[in-house]
């Protein structure tokens, strides 16, 4: 019983080995395909025969492929840094191994301008050292396609700077939307950024509540411009005019030539700006100037502003509506307001004691937004004041600003002749019109190609 149980066993043992071969051949002459096509060499395997293959015709090698030669690398003494999230200024200087002395050689040297103390994502910097004393020669600042500042070292210890901006083209766009819920979801739904929306609300601030008087089925219609340089968007942008439908009801608001918002019939829609930032009128101590020399340094370079020689706590005032911008304290401009008004007019404070503002605030004209003070590098107590149109820094004393109510009558006929193009925009579907603006205030040509093919008419209520 034994004997038979165990040649039982060996038995089943095996029909088990004998199963476990026949799946090991099996599998062997399975893969052996494949184990021929790895052992060929690659340009044989791209030259087998296949179906329909033809004896007689040539067998073709496979196409190289050929690898983009790798991009020179950067010589060792040009060092470049994209801004990113939470970075500063110092923090910069430290990654790239500059010394935080160099550092402030530029700000001094940046004083006139603050370029730096707006540095965002999307910003570049580039430096450039010395190949001989590893020295820092030049800094560029790259703020957009259109923009950029080089800060040049001139000795051991000063740096000058250089302000290059292109002017582009201004490409024209029609946005147009119907309210649904409140203006700011509308424009935004439409295309529009924050600050458009927010600029458009606060043309018509005298005349609309946006919050309480716009209704849903309430119409807009909005021609704005955006900067390109060599077909690359710079991130800046303009609104030409904006036509709103309230009801049978039209509010409207467009740009002329000297920077103002006027209405359909020519009646302005900003009030008129201060010559002054103060109450009074204070000594000038230093003139708007092009070649001042500096009282500190001894150098020669441009003054963009005007100093009033001030106790220190006299009350500074907003020289017009507008939002501000900025509230910072530099090691050399001190503590410093900087106020946005409308799209083309900007002013700075800068050596205060206090400021009474923040930023994002909305400010009015005449209102008090700082103490005057003698922060920063200052010889004594002033207040510095600056008036920049369309980013370019001008004569607050002499510069032409918001004065009038309304259109100048010699000025009326071609302030018409601005509504009629911006409108005739208005005619076109609702896209970026493909052609460049001939001029950078002026869509005139598209008007004119506009008018040939649309007939002018409001939304029907």
């Amino acid at each position: 019983m034994n004997a038979i149980w165990l040649t039982t066993q060996e038995q089943r043992r095996l029909r088990r080995r004998k199963r476990r071969l026949q799946l090991s051949v099996l599998l062997f002459f399975l893969a052996l395909p494949g184990l021929l096509l790895t052992a060929l060499p690659r340009s044989s395997s791209s030259a087998l025969p296949g179906p329909g293959f033809d004896a007689s015709s040539p067998v073709l090698s496979p196409t190289p492929i050929v690898e983009a030669p790798a991009p020179p690398p950067v010589p060792d003494h040009i060092r470049s840094r994209d801004i990113a999230p939470g970075d500063t200024l110092s923090s910069i200087f430290d990654l790239v191994g500059i010394g935080q002395s160099t550092m402030y050689q530029i700000l001094a040297a940046d004083e006139q301008l603050l370029a730096l103390d707006t540095l965002r994502p999307g910003n570049r910097l580039t430096f450039t050292l010395d190949e001989q004393t590893g020295e820092l020669a030049n800094m560029e600042l790259y703020i957009h396609p259109g923009k950029r500042v080089m800060y040049h070292r001139v000795d051991g210890a000063t740096f000058d700077y250089e302000e290059i901006v292109l002017p582009g083209e201004w490409m024209p766009e029609f946005l147009d939307g119907t309210i649904s819920g409140s203006f700011y979801l509308s424009a935004k739904n439409v295309g529009l950024s924050e600050n458009e929306t927010v600029n458009i609300a606060d043309l018509f601030r005298d005349q609309l509540n946006f919050a309480r008087d716009i209704r849903a089925g309430d119409t807009f219609q909005v021609v704005r411009s955006q900067q390109f340089v060599n077909g690359e968007w710079t991130g800046q942008s303009r609104i030409e005019g904006v036509r709103l439908f309230r009801g049978k009801r039209l509010y409207s608001a467009f740009l002329f030539e000297d920077g103002n918002y006027y209405d359909h019939k020519g009646e302005s829609l900003a009030r008129a700006f201060r010559r002054y930032p103060t109450q009074g009128q204070y000594r000038v101590s230093s003139a708007f100037s092009r070649t001042r020399r500096h009282p500190v340094t001894g150098r020669v370079s441009p003054h963009n502003g005007v100093d009033f020689a001030m106790p220190t706590g006299t009350p500074v005032l907003a020289t017009g509506d507008g939002v501000v911008t900025r509230v910072q304290n530099h090691p050399f401009a001190g503590k410093y307001v900087e106020i946005q008004h409308g799209s083309h007019y900007t002013t700075r404070y800068l050596h205060l004691s206090r400021s009474l503002v923040r930023r994002g605030q909305t400010v009015q004209r005449g209102q008090r937004i700082a103490l005057s003070g003698n922060t920063g590098r200052s010889t004594g107590p002033h207040l510095h004041f600056e008036l920049h149109t369309k980013g370019r820094p001008v004569n607050p004393l002499t510069a032409s600003i918001p004065m009038a109510s309304a259109v100048p009558k010699g000025k009326l006929a071609q302030f018409n002749e601005r509504v009629n193009e911006v409108v005739a925009l208005m005619a076109v579907p609702s896209q970026r019109i493909a052609q460049p603006a001939v001029a950078s205030d002026s869509p005139r040509q598209l008007a004119e190609q506009a008018h040939q093919t649309a007939t002018v008419a409001a939304p029907s209520s």
